[in-house]
């Protein structure tokens, strides 16, 4: 089978959906399908001009929002290499990404690009505000302001009385080409530019075309961060192509924030992560279901299947009312949770994935779901269980396929540890599989950290940080309730010394701690310091042994 071309679906989306609303900013501004199909000719026109290249790259930074997407598509469809870059980012992260990603043109949100300096960006031919498309910064010697003021007739002149479905057309860019290049970190030293070709973005939304339950003119509600390939792929690029209005969460979004969006768009799919579900099922039914009263009628037959149901449709109603299931991924979802909606029905599956195969690995419609998996493989992919017994016996997870990325930008040694002579890409989790080819996930045997919206988190660049600064000897970065916790080895011997007492020390590890933090993204911000006596147990090449401490009680 020849796999579609990716720039075609978004072609054949735009002129199939002319009419459709397409993208719109919650509470905000709407683009039809039509719109956006000029606003990206337009765009096409200054790369054109302004002689962007086939492969150049173009850094992208922003909250989610209509012209972020709309910018996304422009950059994809020409033939450049889009690098999407969490807003979250500090800013020396996001100046580091932009060098190393070589990246030629910047565009970036309004409150972003406050924060930035471009001097320290020094190879960008020009940086663009994504609130509106003028030109913040031109780099000397450059035509751009020019083109720019001249783009309505360049736009005239190439689409006579306007764009038109008809007159719509995308130069064509193989599958083979790179298409993004998608960082999991931001800091030097640790930084990992993802590179994915367009096949791997086709072979993502083939599969969710065929599996997943979506029709043109359907409404999805997007709030995970669009420079996540989870949100990308599933919030925006594949309801994209089926011709979806998406609405974007402009703002940072809180869960009543997400939750009142739902109620209003009545989204005809969810994808979450599962903060979302476990932060309700805490505040609202946890509560409800623990009293002694309700605990008795539960035990009744008949009357604990009512009680269940009127909850099933109470948290129905809470993501809108209209959605055929709730699709969780990003990170693990509590099992307590789990069981309980299971218990009541509730639409709902798990999904599995990673940046490094765009990022879609397992996946089952909520009906066909398996309790504890984390969904099928799908058909894009083949699967290797590192481990004699792969029905019983835990190994890492292993993946060869269409998903699977090319390697690390500019990181031969990091690509030839991930990705072995075989094309395997070895994903650094640990689990087993069924005879259908259900996945379950039982650990990592990497140290990376998932953040509540499922980013990656290296809790050694925190460590690394952290170990520079005062009286801090070592550290362990940890996940404890959504929460990152430092576990600190003191400087026992300059304590000793300069004779500070353990209230003077918490005192200086607190301000190590606000220290850290200013200088971290927000979702690696550290909540809390704790002292941890004795020296870190050791490997005999003098690594700690992490696995030790993921669960110290604090």
């Amino acid at each position: 089978m020849i796999p579609e071309n990716f720039i075609k679906y978004i072609e054949n989306s735009l002129k199939e959906n002319w009419n459709l609303p397409a993208l719109t900013d919650y509470q905000g501004e709407s683009l039809k399908y039509s719109d956006v199909a000029r606003k990206v000719a337009k765009i096409h026109i200054m790369f054109e001009e302004c002689e962007v290249k086939k492969g150049d790259k173009i850094a992208l930074i922003g909250k989610n929002s209509a012209n972020w997407a709309v910018t996304y598509l422009a950059i994809i469809s020409y033939g450049a290499t889009v690098v999407p870059i969490l807003p979250d980012f500090h800013p020396d992260d996001v100046h580091h990404i932009v060098n190393h990603s070589d990246s030629i043109v910047l565009f970036a949100g309004a409150q972003i690009w406050e924060n930035l300096d471009e001097k320290s960006m020094p190879n960008l031919r020009a940086i663009f505000s994504l609130t509106d498309f003028t030109i913040l910064i031109e780099g000397n010697k450059e035509k751009i302001t020019t083109v720019y003021n001249k783009l309505h007739e360049y736009y005239e002149d190439l689409y006579p009385g306007g764009i038109t479905a008809e007159k719509l057309s995308f130069d064509e860019v193989s599958n083979e080409e790179v298409g993004v290049l998608n960082y999991t970190s931001g800091t030097t030293g640790f930084s990992k530019g993802v590179v994915l070709p367009l096949n791997s973005l086709a072979a993502n939304i083939r599969y969710a075309r065929k599996n997943l339950p979506l029709d043109p003119g359907d409404n999805v509600v997007s709030f995970l961060p669009l420079a996540h390939t989870f949100g990308c792929a599933f919030e925006f690029l594949w309801p994209f192509t089926i011709g979806c209005h998406i609405h974007f969460l402009t703002r940072t979004p809180s869960p009543k924030i997400i939750i009142q969006a739902f109620q209003e768009v009545k989204p005809t799919i969810v994808i979450s992560v599962p903060l979302i579900l476990e932060k309700i099922y805490k505040k609202q039914i946890l509560p409800l279901l623990d009293k002694s009263s309700m605990k008795f009628l539960l035990s009744v037959p008949f009357i604990d299947k009512a009680i269940y149901a009127k909850v099933k449709k109470k948290l129905t109603d809470v993501f809108g009312g209209n959605f055929k299931e709730v699709i969780i991924g990003g990170a693990a979802l509590n099992k307590d949770v789990e069981l309980f909606l299971k218990k009541i029905g509730f639409n709902f599956t798990i999904g599995y994935g990673m940046t490094e195969c765009g990022p879609l690995i397992s996946y089952a419609n909520w009906d066909k779901a398996k309790l504890g998996s984390a969904g099928k493989l799908v058909d894009t992919l083949e699967i290797k269980i590192d481990s004699k017994d792969p029905l019983n016996e835990i190994g890492e997870i292993m993946v060869r396929g269409e998903n699977v990325m090319y390697g690390y930008y500019k990181n031969v040694e990091a690509t030839e540890q991930t990705i072995d002579k075989d094309g395997w890409l070895h994903t650094g989790d640990l689990g087993i599989i069924d005879e259908e080819n259900y996945i379950f996930i039982k650990g990592r045997n990497k140290s990376m950290l998932l953040g509540p919206s499922g980013e990656n988190i290296y809790p050694e660049e925190i460590e690394a940080r952290l170990n520079n600064m005062p009286y801090i000897q070592e550290s362990v970065v940890i996940d404890k309730n959504n929460k990152l916790i430092a576990l600190i080895y003191p400087d026992l011997e300059a304590v000793d010394l300069e004779k500070i007492n353990e209230k003077r020390l918490n005192e200086i590890m607190e301000e190590n701690r606000k220290e850290a933090n200013l200088h971290l993204a927000k979702y690696m911000q550290i909540s809390k310091i704790k002292i941890h006596p004795v020296e870190f147990e050791k490997t005999p090449k003098r690594s700690i042994k992490r696995f030790l401490y993921t669960t110290s009680e604090i």
